[in-house]
């Protein structure tokens, strides 16, 4: 638990301190964001704000867990490690987005296809080495079974968990990407989710089956390492969200909600509650499937559904305030989590 605490209060402390020189650099190099010709008026006085802060929070969440663990003696995990390459190898592919934009000065960076390549072979390395390194009660830190809660069901077999985990790790960071579209909104929620695994993770450590074999224990490789990478992820957002929130002084860009996307699907799969995070990351999937809806609703049938897609740029279009929109979708994004922890500890 010392190195839960150490390791969040660390990462913290880095990004609360170290954004405002991140916003200094960027500033001072002009790499500020571009906006959309066709997005929501107000967004034009955003112009020029420095983004690639998802830097901040990688450094941070690294530095972090590699403080925590030398100071408390506590050894790192393969199932932690893991996690952390997932979630640098997306802000990679992130920040190369991001730069394009920058060189290009332009809203668009990365070709679709381009980006949805880079997810892939980030995330097909990532299922390969996670059904590697048994551990002594020949543990893994991924199984090829299907889970909500714990796996369920027979093995799909390593070909199907690779495409799988694709998909997952594809449709996490796209749906965090899609929901930072306002000041603080990704970030919000990212903290919320990352709290439910931290909390998801000190449970299964206090019920673990290599401890304590009874019917309610789970079979999963490193909880208290996968608790320690959640918490420092969310202390480095909350260090971060000091500066993201409305007005904000920096963006995330696609850096940050790449990488942010990736470190919360990795933790959904190392901890063996995959399809529990559908719930858990409630807001994310709302957003997601409104954008899903938009196209398909256009492409069938010329109408539009939403004034705009992504959801939160329809309720700005209608006349909400940003801050509104932001604080009532954290509440969304809250009540996700708290259905998703219950069910998991009712499970």
């Amino acid at each position: 638990m010392k190195t839960v605490l150490l390791s969040a209060a660390v990462s913290m402390f880095i990004a609360l301190f170290g954004t405002p020189l991140a916003i200094k650099t960027f500033s001072r190099r002009g790499y500020g964001q571009e906006i959309r010709s066709d997005g929501p008026a107000g967004h034009l006085s955003k112009r020029g704000t420095p983004t690639m802060g998802g830097t901040v929070i990688i450094i941070a969440s690294l530095t972090g867990y590699l403080i925590g663990h030398l100071v408390t003696g506590n050894a790192m995990s393969a199932s932690g490690l893991l996690v952390l390459f997932l979630m640098t190898g997306l802000g990679l592919v992130g920040f190369a987005d991001d730069f394009i934009k920058l060189y290009m000065q332009r809203s668009l960076g990365l070709r679709s296809g381009a980006k949805l390549a880079g997810q892939a072979v980030v995330g097909g390395v990532f299922a390969l080495l996670a059904i590697r390194f048994p551990d002594g009660y020949d543990l893994t830190p991924a199984s090829t079974h299907l889970s909500f809660y714990a796996d369920f069901g027979i093995s799909i077999g390593p070909v199907l968990f690779v495409v799988w985990v694709i998909l997952m790790v594809a449709g996490t960071s796209n749906g965090v990407n899609l929901t930072d579209g306002l000041d603080g909104l990704a970030t919000g929620a990212a903290i919320l989710c990352l709290a439910a695994y931290m909390i998801i993770g000190i449970w299964q450590l206090r019920n673990d089956c290599t401890v304590y074999l009874a019917q309610a224990c789970y079979q999963v490789r490193d909880p208290q390492d996968l608790a320690i990478v959640a918490a420092t992820v969310m202390g480095a957002c909350a260090g971060f969200l000091w500066w993201n929130a409305p007005p904000a002084k920096i963006f995330m860009g696609d850096t940050g909600s790449l990488s942010l996307g990736g470190a919360i699907a990795g933790l959904a799969i190392t901890t063996k509650t995959e399809l529990l995070l559908f719930l858990l990351g409630g807001l994310f999937v709302l957003i997601t499937a409104s954008v899903v809806i938009q196209v398909g609703s256009f492409k069938l049938t010329g109408k539009r559904v939403f004034r705009m897609a992504p959801l939160q740029h329809h309720f700005e279009l209608a006349g909400w305030a940003e801050t509104t929109i932001v604080v009532r979708f954290w509440i969304i994004a809250g009540i996700c989590v708290a259905l998703g922890l219950g069910i998991f500890y009712v499970g």
